[in-house]
């Protein structure tokens, strides 16, 4: 089995990473198609170079690579970025079981104009969810959407109803573990998994109240229509 977190940025995809990591039968694997994002799209981001140093941008070898871990663990835990998936053929996703990880984009924009000052729709991703899930709606899939705050409001609900929609078993150690990085890690981590890697289990940050830059308000608005699609499935 391939689980397939499709996330937008500054969300708790990695606290989720860190958390499936946890699971007794799970092997997790970190934005396997980071690298051939920065190619097709040219960006500077924060570890390009690192990044594609690390890992390969060509989509067979990567997805083969996906494969031989299934086989070899059982359970495959991938966390993808929505971003990410710009020039990939998507019907690679027809056998995984996928989840379509949301946040307010109030949040998420604040967030990440952080580190991208000047964020874009393509950058923040929720348009890609979205076309993601008409994409698996119209072949006959129904992924599982699921938004942030919901997980941090009640870690351990949202955790089991999660792990009862794909199908595997929850585990009390998923709550939790330890404070720093994990060998699963990309190169990117020391960037962008700070918050992370100071924790030790699921909390809502401070930083979630940071106000939206004012020059990132047509943003937002462009991003909403898209939130509030992926919402209503959730």
């Amino acid at each position: 089995m391939i689980i397939n977190l499709i996330s937008g940025p500054r969300n708790i995809s990695t606290a989720l990473m860190y958390s499936f990591a946890q699971h007794s039968k799970i092997k997790v694997v970190d934005e396997p198609f980071y690298a051939h994002y920065l190619i097709k799209t040219r960006l500077d981001h924060p570890g390009r170079e690192e990044t594609l140093l690390s890992m390969s941008s060509d989509q067979k070898v990567v997805i083969n690579q996906i494969k031989d871990l299934e086989g070899k663990h059982g359970i495959v835990f991938l966390k993808n970025m929505a971003h990410h998936h710009e020039g990939l053929g998507w019907n690679y996703l027809l056998p995984m079981k996928n989840v379509l990880l949301i946040r307010d984009p109030k949040q998420l924009i604040a967030s990440f104009a952080q580190v991208i000052p000047e964020p874009t729709l393509q950058d923040i991703g929720l348009k890609y969810e979205a076309d993601i899930l008409d994409y698996l709606i119209e072949n006959g899939l129904e992924p599982a959407v699921i938004d942030s705050n919901d997980i941090l409001a009640n870690p351990k609900r949202g955790l089991s109803q999660l792990c009862a929609a794909i199908g595997i078993e929850f585990e009390e150690g998923m709550l939790s573990w330890s404070r720093g990085p994990i060998p699963e890690d990309g190169v990117w981590a020391k960037y962008w998994y700070k918050n992370v890697h100071r924790s030790s289990g699921f909390a809502k940050q401070k930083t979630s109240e940071r106000p939206l830059p004012n020059h990132c308000k047509t943003l937002y608005e462009e991003a909403l229509p898209f939130y509030t699609k992926l919402k209503a499935c959730t």
